[in-house]
Formats: structure tokens, C-alpha cells, sequence
């Protein structure tokens, strides 16, 4: 006997098959009501709700490398479901249980956002201790069902690559371009996946994925909510589990193929097989994934990307931040480089308050005579570089009328550190018996208390003593693959200390709640919602060309709110103005990371930044509820146009950037931004460059130069 249990929440379809009372599959999860004609019952039995291996058990798929058919996590059997409401919106707690181990999906919606955060609680009932290998944060074994096509003709993934200087960099291919193929009746092997490896939670992807039925529009887009290591799989299931076509006959191929399985994804944290992590887990001790989320809409890529906008806000740590979008000025890009003064900075604290800026931040170096890089550690103000203090410079910041911040990396200790033969080693990471370090750092353990006690003390000089608020919190170094101190294994080690951080980073925002800590990871390479679910502030990149930055700039409100990236805006003295112009475009629809030598700008240039700064402070209340959309698809480097827009409450902003191409780009409108019948520009305001709205719901933009960029408003 099955039952059906479904689900409908903001516009989420969940469809659970209660087989047996014993066992419960998710058979269904879309934005349309369950078919049961497009999925008959004998296929319901591989829709298991996670994927849980145990050392010894082996696996119940040929499945290569491929986390399905975990044992024993495909023998649990149902016991209960909890569904309730919370202050966050509708909450699902299913029960499952083998031998003494008890398995919690838990599936968090949120109200008004078609969202689902999931997570999976292993806990150990049993008298022995259980070695876990994998373990899912979630699984949805049916993404390709719907429609007539086989999956190999409708289904697309998105993907999104990043590295230093080239963040948030997105892919969109077929599944065969990307190698997987249906092969008969065989059981593939072969995987899609992607994963980081190691405490730079960002350094070659993002940790997302998008998976799209262009047949049926229905769209998946996730994101694992780590700062360590993480990993998700796509690929085909591993056993005939139901044709797609109509009449349930075995689909054969114009080639001749015969068709088998659809297509699935899952989400997790580290595994043993990808990162070095398993668990130990000591009877009476639980054990919980790291969180994931997915979007689930139907329309595409970008529709999921404004459900998962829509979703970071509500996870966000409620702050003043991102209510104001205050001006941060940093001495670092295209200016001092980490080599302030007292004398260097007073003509730029002068420069950037009469330019508009509210935050002003001494980068790295004010701690050390010489070589910043590694002499982090200690934190204590350089006295040759500030005559008379640091406080000096940082009360002519306020008296200026701004807040001041300083530059740290809290997490690593250099090996020109002051005392650093005073610390001991047990702070530290160690593998092999030896202590991890890494382009001349060493990689603090915070699940120390000691290491705690010590990064406290430090935000707690620099806040009391020095009297900053507003810290560039830096990572500039990746710890590897974990500790083997105090840990089951290598992985394990690093997720608890990644842990560790976190519940630090917590304690200091409720010690000082207005304290702004901007999360930087040599740029975007730390960009992930474990992290930006606490700071205000991201930057998004040390990428060092104003060209190639656009670029970046247009593409971030894929990876996290618009009103948490900071983007550069670095002028050169005496370089044309257009350059000034595209320096500040780029950072004016997100937040304004303004550096360069502003002391030394030429006239025009200069008030080209100060103009730019008081357009922003009277749209930035726009930017904090916008919601993303892009004209001409996510940007690549080499493109001639690229195009960003925020959808706000009564209006939209859309930027357009002409890096190289004809002078005129036409381009249509989507269907939600044609109630707009008027255009005008924003950015620069006396500009020949100009827009216009078609009758035909496309909007044409006309700039007369390459390398040129403008902000425009609908309304």
C-alpha cells in the first residue's frame, strides 16, 4: 500500500511516497501539482531522501564514484513526519531509522520565497560507534522528469567557475557537452560534479549549480552553505527506474539508444572519497550536515537567481549595513598598496570625505615595518610608519566625519610574526605530525579556546582601544585538506574548525552588533553563505583592471546579494575621464569599494567620483530590495556589451557597459519590465549616450565609444 503526502508552500510542490508505512521516497519537487501519469508507481522506489554511507556496508548501485545507493542509508525505514511552522516560515522533519541510526531530513521554507534550506541530523542510537563516509544535505533523484524529450535533449546545467581576479565566472552547456551521455540499458558511472577541497571555500567554483528542463522550464538552483570544503553530483541514476515518454514504453533514440533512468542531484558538505572527511561517531552523538539550499521555479536560470536572492536576505544576520549601503574608501587598490603613513594618509582622509565617503579603511601593512605578507600576527601598529600613533590618523578620520577601519587576518600567523616563537604550537593545524603552513603562514585552529581568546582580544584592542568600526577581515592563504589534531580525520578537522570560526564570528557580532566586518578572501575566494549569512559586506575581487572588473561586477548578484558586494572603483590620476566613469558604473549598483589616489585626481576626475558617490546615496535604498535581471545573459570577458539591472519597487536600474562592437545595442525587454515606458539616464547625468524604449518592448541603448559605460533608469 503507498500513501502520497504532498506538500504545496510558496508556490513549492513536494510529493512524499509513503510506501508500506516503512518506506518514504521523494517522488516529486517542482512548481506544478504531482503527474502521476509522467511517473508511474513502480518507479517511486529510488527516491530516497538522503544518501548515507558507512564504512564496510559497500554500495547497492554499480555506480562507480557516484554517491548513490549508499548503504545503510537505503535500508532506513520511515518512522515519523514533523511539519509545523516557525518564526521562518513552514518546517519539515522526516524520521527515518536503521539499527539504532537515526536519520532527520529537515526541509526549512521560508515565506514568500520559493526556497527550501535543507539539512540532514545523523544521530546515534546504537551501542557502536558508526563510521560515516557520506552523508547528503539533500537529494532529488527525479530533476529530469517532465516533458517528452529524453534528458540528453532537454536538460542543461549551469555552472559557475571562479578564481582570484576572475570570479563568478558562469557556464551553460548540455549534459552530453559536458560528457554524460545515455548509454543503453547500462548502469552509467560517469558523474557531473564539482567540489572545493580545503578552507577557501570559493577558490575555483562557486558552490552552486543549476540544473534546467528547457522542455518544461522547471529549474533547480543550489548553493552549499559552507566555508570549508563541499561537493554536489549530477548524473544519471543507476538503474531502469521509468521511460519518459507518455506510454511508460522503453524510449528508443532516432540512433537506435535505448534510454534508461533520469537524471539527479545531490548536495553535500566534505566526503571521505573527495575531501578526507569521515565521522566518527560515538554512540549517544549526532552529527549534522552543513546546510543547503535550492531555488525551485520554473522559467530558468535567472528566475531561480532572484528566488535565491530573495532567500539570502531572509537568512542574513539583520544589520544596519545593509540598510545603509555606506561608502567604504580603502587605501589599498591602485593607491598605497599596504604602505601607508601618517603623511600619505591625511591628504587622502581630506580627498575621500570631500568626495562622499563614510567608511574610510588603512589596508594591510599598518602593523609592520616591513613585509606585511608575513609578519601578520600580532597586531600591534607599526610606530615608524605612524608617528605619534595609529590613533592619530584614526581620529582625523572621524573628525572628518567618517567611521575608520583597519585591515586584518585574524585566522593566519606570519613567520615574521613579532612572538611568533611565543605561541604555542598547539594553535595550530598539523598533519603528518608536522605544523600547515602555507605561502609563509601558519593556519590557526579555532576550536582551540585559546585561539578564540586570542582573536577576541584583538577585535576587542581595535574596537576599544584604537576605536575603529569597520574591519577588512582577510584570508589570504587555504589551510588544505584539515588537521589531523583532536579529529576522526583530516576533513573532520577542518569542518569543525570551520565551525569553530563561525560560532567565534558569532560571538563578536553580538559582543559588537554595529562592528561592519567585510569578508574577503583574497577577493571572492571565500564567497559562500556560511560566511555571508553573518557579514554585511563581500569583496568581490582584487581584480586589477577596471575592463575586466566589469565584467565581474555584472555577474555577482548571481553569488550573493547586491547590497553585500563590494566591488573596486580605483581611478588613475590623469587617465581619461570615460575610465573614471566606468570605475564608478561598476561598483554603483552594488557598493561602492572606492579607492585611487583621489588626493591626486585632477578636477574632472574627482568630481566624477564625488557626482557618481551622490547618485549612489539616492538609489542605494532602491539597490537593498532590487532584484536581479541581465539583458544579454551573464557576462564573459571577451564580450563587446554587458548589460545588469535591479527590478525595484517602482522602477529599474539597468547598467550597460560597450567594451568593444557596433555603437547601438537592441535588445528586448523582459516581460516583467514592460510596464516601463520611460528611460533616462542616471549615470553619468550630462551624457550624449542615451537610451530609448521601442514599441516593440525593446529597449536600445546608443554609446558613441568603446570602453564606456552608463546607468540608466526605467519607470
Amino acid at each position: 500500500m503507498t500513501r502520497l503526502i504532498k506538500i504545496n508552500e510558496n508556490g513549492i510542490y513536494m510529493v512524499f511516497a509513503l510506501i508500506d508505512d516503512e518506506k518514504i521516497r521523494l517522488i516529486h519537487l517542482g512548481t506544478a501539482p504531482f503527474n502521476e501519469k509522467a511517473m508511474p508507481e513502480n518507479a517511486w522506489e529510488n527516491g530516497y531522501l538522503v544518501q548515507y554511507q558507512e564504512t564496510g556496508y559497500g554500495s547497492a548501485d554499480h555506480r562507480g564514484r557516484k554517491h548513490t545507493g549508499s548503504v545503510p542509508g537505503c535500508w532506513a525505514v520511515y518512522r515519523e513526519m514533523r511539519d509545523y511552522k516557525n518564526e521562518k516560515g513552514r518546517k519539515l522533519e522526516i524520521v527515518q531509522e536503521y539499527q539504532g541510526l537515526q536519520l532527520i531530513s529537515h526541509y526549512q521554507f521560508y515565506d514568500n520565497v520559493q526556497t527550501i534550506r535543507s539539512w540532514t541530523e545523523v544521530t546515534n542510537q546504537s551501542e557502536e560507534t558508526r563510521e560515516i563516509e557520506y552523508v547528503s544535505s539533500f537529494a532529488y533523484q527525479y530533476a529530469s522528469v517532465g516533458g517528452n524529450k529524453p534528458w540528453n535533449r532537454k536538460m542543461r546545467l549551469h555552472t559557475a567557475h571562479n578564481s582570484w581576479y576572475d570570479e563568478c565566472r558562469w557556464e551553460s552547456r548540455t549534459l552530453p557537452e559536458m560528457g554524460l551521455n545515455p548509454i543503453n540499458l547500462a548502469q552509467s558511472t560517469k558523474r557531473i560534479y564539482e567540489q572545493n577541497l580545503g578552507s577557501w571555500s570559493t577558490q575555483e567554483f562557486l558552490p552552486m549549480g543549476c540544473l534546467e528542463n528547457e522542455e518544461t522550464g522547471a529549474t533547480f538552483l543550489w548553493q552549499i552553505e559552507n566555508n570549508g570544503s563541499w561537493y554536489w553530483e549530477v548524473a544519471e541514476s543507476s538503474e531502469l527506474m521509468f521511460p519518459t515518454v507518455k506510454d511508460h514504453n522503453l524510449m528508443i533514440t532516432n540512433d537506435g539508444n535505448e534510454i534508461s533512468g533520469e537524471i539527479y542531484f545531490v548536495l553535500s558538505g566534505p566526503t571521505e572519497w573527495e575531501s578526507q572527511w569521515h565521522k566518527s561517531l560515538k554512540p549517544g552523538k549526532s552529527f549534522i550536515t552543513v546546510p543547503t539550499a535550492v531555488s525551485v521555479v520554473n522559467g530558468g536560470f535567472e528566475k531561480a537567481v532572484v528566488e535565491m536572492t530573495k532567500y539570502r536576505r531572509k537568512i542574513r544576520r539583520p544589520n544596519k549595513d545593509n540598510e545603509k549601503l555606506a561608502v567604504i574608501f580603502n587605501d589599498y587598490m591602485n593607491c598605497l598598496f599596504g604602505d601607508s603613513t601618517t603623511e600619505k594618509l591625511l591628504p587622502l582622509i581630506d580627498a575621500a570625505a570631500d568626495a562622499g565617503c563614510e567608511y574610510f579603511c588603512i589596508d594591510c601593512g599598518w602593523y609592520t615595518d616591513t613585509n606585511w605578507w608575513a609578519g601578520v600576527g600580532e597586531w600591534k601598529p607599526s610606530a615608524q610608519r605612524y608617528p605619534g600613533g595609529i590613533e592619530k590618523p584614526i581620529k582625523y578620520i572621524r573628525e572628518k566625519g567618517m567611521i575608520p577601519g583597519l585591515w586584518l587576518e585574524i585566522e593566519t600567523v606570519g613567520f615574521d610574526c613579532p612572538n611568533i616563537d611565543k605561541i604555542p604550537k598547539s594553535w595550530f593545524f598539523r598533519r603528518h605530525g608536522k605544523i600547515v603552513s602555507d605561502q609563509c603562514r601558519y593556519q590557526l585552529d579555532f576550536r582551540n579556546p585559546e585561539v578564540q581568546d586570542y582573536a577576541t582580544s584583538v577585535i576587542d584592542r581595535m574596537v576599544n582601544e584604537y576605536g575603529v568600526g569597520y574591519i577588512k577581515m582577510d584570508y589570504n592563504i587555504n589551510s588544505g585538506i584539515g588537521t589531523e589534531v583532536d579529529s576522526d580525520s583530516l576533513g573532520d578537522g577542518l569542518l569543525e574548525h570551520n565551525r569553530a570560526y563561525l560560532a567565534w564570528l558569532d560571538s563578536i557580532f553580538v559582543k559588537y552588533p554595529d562592528l561592519i566586518i567585510e569578508n574577503c578572501g583574497s577577493g571572492g575566494m571565500r564567497m559562500d553563505y556560511a560566511m555571508l549569512s553573518r557579514h554585511s559586506i563581500q569583496s568581490s575581487s582584487d581584480q586589477t583592471d577596471y575592463i575586466k572588473n566589469a565584467a565581474i561586477a555584472a555577474s555577482c548578484a548571481t553569488a550573493l546579494t547586491p547590497e553585500q558586494c563590494a566591488i573596486w572603483s580605483y581611478p588613475l590620476s590623469g587617465a581619461d575621464p570615460e575610465e573614471t566613469i566606468m570605475n564608478m558604473v561598476n561598483a554603483m549598483m552594488l557598493r561602492i569599494h572606492q579607492s585611487g589616489h583621489l588626493a591626486t585626481l585632477p578636477a574632472n576626475q574627482f568630481n566624477l567620483v564625488k557626482n557618481g558617490i551622490e547618485v549612489y546615496k539616492m538609489i542605494r535604498n532602491d539597490i537593498k530590495e532590487g532584484l536581479p535581471f541581465w539583458l544579454t545573459g551573464i557576462p564573459k570577458f571577451e564580450d563587446p556589451w554587458f548589460t545588469f539591472g535591479l527590478e525595484c519597487d517602482n522602477c529599474a536600474y539597468i547598467v550597460v557597459w560597450r567594451i568593444s562592437g557596433e555603437k547601438i545595442l537592441n535588445v528586448p525587454l523582459k516581460e516583467e519590465l514592460q510596464k516601463y515606458q520611460h528611460v533616462e539616464p542616471v549615470y553619468p547625468q550630462n551624457t550624449l549616450d542615451c537610451a530609448y524604449i521601442n514599441e516593440n518592448h525593446t529597449i536600445s541603448f546608443l554609446l558613441e565609444e568603446t570602453k564606456t559605460a552608463r546607468i540608466f533608469k526605467l519607470y
